[in-house]
């Protein structure tokens, strides 16, 4: 156990039930629809890839990071299936992560700015200076 002893933080691609995570995924506003085989993609390109399990072994909560794993790293795809929400799998998980290497960390949220300001997050102190290419993508079942 990691963090909250409630859950059982593992980390590593193998550790993760995929089913789970696509289930968790397929419904999240930033990625609905998303198939299986683009969570395991996008899960095997990762720098790190974390899970919080309950005590009877059922995934609740995901949470991954790209970097060039030298100096920066970006956390995407946080999520923590609704019952289990408030009760410490998602600080767990960000603890498990961001508590590892020293890279400057970076994520976008449009909900959980308080959640990541307690995890020492703050906006971006040069927000001008960020540039995004934005291309559309094809829509996935559920996300015309």
């Amino acid at each position: 156990m990691f963090g909250d002893e409630s859950f059982d933080i593992r980390v590593g691609f193998d550790a993760m039930d995929f089913g789970a995570v696509s289930s968790m995924l397929a419904d999240a506003y930033w990625c609905k629809g998303i198939s299986r085989e683009e969570v395991e993609e996008s899960a095997r390109n990762s720098a790190i890839v974390a899970g919080a399990f309950t005590k009877d072994g059922a995934q609740v909560g995901y949470a991954r990071a790209i970097s060039d794993k030298l100096r920066f790293a970006y956390i995407l795809d946080v999520i923590v299936l609704e019952p289990y929400r408030g009760q410490g799998a998602a600080r767990a998980m960000m603890d498990r992560m961001i508590h590892g290497p020293e890279y400057q960390w970076l994520l976008i949220t449009r909900d959980a700015h308080r959640f990541y300001e307690k995890l020492g997050f703050s906006v971006t102190s040069r927000p001008l200076d960020w540039m995004e290419i934005r291309k559309l993508r094809p829509p996935r079942l559920g996300n015309p």
